[in-house]
C-alpha cells in the first residue's frame, strides 16, 4: 500500500512600505469593494470564523509571544487540496475550514472572486494572490483536479525533478517573486516520498490613510507582561478614527489608502489578558464590534515594531477537525489513483509596522508525501494586543494575529 504525501507550506510577512510611494500599474482597472452574492457573503462569515478559530488554536499550542497568521492563505491552499479530497477526508477538511451548506461550484467561485477581486479594490493598496502546483516528474495527476485548480484558483502547474536541489530553488524562487522577496524560502529539502506541493502566496502593501509623523515618534516602554517592560519606539498621532470601547477592550480601525482596507486593533483593558479577549471572540462579536465603531477624535500611540514567526499548522488543523487527511487513511482519490496524505502544513510570518503603513506577504504550501483625559479617548498600545487586516467591502480577514513581545528597531 503506497501512500504519497503532500504539504501545505505557509509564510506570511507584514512589513513597512518603502520610503518612495509606488504608483499602481497602468494596466490595472480598479473596481472598488468586492461585490459578493448572498452565498459568497455567507462564505465570508464562515471564512472569518475559520480565521478566529485557527488563531485561537494556534495560540493554544505555542509558547511564542507573537502569533501572526494569514488565514486566507491557509484557506486558499487547503481549498485547492479539498478539490482532490473525498469521503471522510473531504468532510473533515470542510469542518476545519468552516465550510458548510455550500456546493463545490459556489466554494470554488468564491475563491476565484477573492483571487481576482482583492487586487483591484484600492489603487493605493497593493494586493496579490498567487497559486501553484508542483509535482514530481512522472507522478500521474488526474486532469479534472488540475483543471479545477487552474480554472478557479489560476494555479500554475509544473513538473519538477524532486531529486535535484534545483527543485527546492525553483519553489523558493517562486515564493520570493510572488512576495516581493519578503518570503525567500519555504522548504529546505524535499523528502524521498514527497510527490506534490500546493502553494499559495498572498502579498499586501498599504500606506496608512492617516500616516504618523516620524518627528512625533518617541522612546517608550511596551508592557510585555504585567511585570515586565521593554524599550520600544512609540508612534503618536491625534486624528479622527472609527473607535469603540466596552468593559473588555478598546477597538480602533486604522484605514489604508482610500479606506477599503483596514487594520483593526483590539486592545484589552488593563488587567485583562489578551488571550482571554481572543477566547471570547466570535464572528458575531466581531461583526457587532465593527458595527459599533463611530468616528471619534482620539490620541493614538502605537509601537513601531517587527516580529517573525514560524509554525507547523498540522496540530491546530487537526484540533479543528481535519484529522484523516494527515493519516494513511486519507482519501485524495480526486488527485491521483496513488494514495496520498498531507504530511506538512508550514507557515512563516514577518510583521513590520511603521509610521508609513503595513506591508504583508504569505505563502502556503501543502506537501503530499509517500506514507508511511481631554475629551477625546487615549488609545495607548503599550501592552499585548490583537489585530485583523481585512477588506471592508467583503469583510474577509487577510491577516490576523497577537503581538505580545514586539521587536524594536
Amino acid at each position: 500500500f503506497l501512500l504519497l504525501s503532500f504539504s501545505v507550506l505557509l509564510a506570511c510577512s507584514l512589513l513597512n512600505p518603502s520610503t518612495d510611494e509606488e504608483l499602481p500599474p497602468d494596466d490595472i482597472t480598479y473596481k472598488g469593494p468586492i461585490q459578493l452574492t448572498p452565498a459568497q457573503q455567507a462564505r465570508v462569515s464562515q471564512e472569518n470564523a475559520f480565521a478566529l478559530h485557527l488563531l485561537q488554536q494556534t495560540i493554544m499550542r505555542t509558547d511564542e509571544s507573537n502569533v501572526v497568521l494569514s488565514p486566507l492563505s491557509i484557506s486558499v491552499a487547503l481549498g485547492m487540496a479539498r478539490n482532490g479530497a473525498a469521503g471522510e477526508t473531504k468532510t473533515e477538511m470542510e469542518t476545519a475550514l468552516h465550510l458548510t451548506g455550500l456546493a463545490d461550484s459556489t466554494i470554488n467561485t468564491y475563491y476565484k472572486t477573492l483571487i481576482e477581486g482583492l487586487p483591484v479594490v484600492d489603487k493605493h493598496v497593493e494586493v496579490a494572490l498567487a497559486n501553484a502546483l508542483w509535482y514530481k516528474e512522472g507522478f500521474q495527476i488526474k486532469t479534472p483536479f488540475l483543471q479545477t485548480n487552474t480554472d478557479y484558483f489560476n494555479a500554475s502547474v509544473a513538473a519538477l525533478d524532486f531529486d535535484s536541489p534545483d527543485a527546492v530553488k525553483t519553489i523558493n524562487d517562486w515564493c520570493a517573486s510572488t512576495t516581493h522577496n519578503r518570503i525567500t524560502s519555504i522548504i529546505d529539502q524535499i523528502g524521498p516520498y514527497v510527490r506534490m506541493y500546493l502553494t499559495n502566496a498572498v502579498y499586501f502593501k498599504g500606506a496608512w490613510q492617516r500616516p504618523f509623523d516620524p518627528k512625533q515618534t518617541s522612546d517608550g516602554q511596551f508592557n510585555t507582561t504585567a511585570t515586565t517592560q521593554k524599550a520600544i519606539k512609540l508612534m503618536n498621532l491625534i486624528d479622527t478614527f472609527a473607535y469603540a470601547a466596552d468593559d473588555k477592550a478598546q477597538y480602533i480601525d486604522l484605514p489604508y489608502g482610500e479606506g477599503d482596507y483596514a487594520m483593526t486593533l483590539l486592545l484589552p483593558v488593563r488587567g485583562l489578558a489578551v488571550d482571554d479577549l481572543l477566547d471570547g471572540l466570535t464572528t458575531e462579536s466581531v461583526t457587532s464590534m465593527l458595527a459599533s465603531l463611530r468616528l471619534q477624535e482620539l490620541s493614538l500611540t502605537l509601537p513601531r515594531f517587527r516580529t517573525t514567526c514560524s509554525f507547523e499548522m498540522k496540530d491546530p488543523l487537526s484540533a479543528m477537525g481535519m484529522q484523516t487527511a494527515f493519516t494513511e487513511w486519507a482519501d485524495f482519490s480526486g488527485i491521483s489513483d496513488v494514495p496520498l496524505m498531507i504530511t506538512a502544513v508550514k507557515h512563516k510570518t514577518f510583521l513590520e509596522v511603521t509610521e508609513k503603513g503595513t506591508e504583508s506577504a504569505a505563502v502556503t504550501a501543502v506537501e503530499f508525501t509517500n506514507t508511511s483625559m481631554p475629551s477625546y479617548p487615549f488609545v495607548v498600545v503599550d501592552r499585548p494586543f490583537l489585530f485583523l487586516i481585512r477588506e471592508k467591502g467583503s469583510g474577509v480577514i487577510l491577516f490576523a494575529g497577537k503581538v505580545a513581545d514586539p521587536e524594536a528597531f
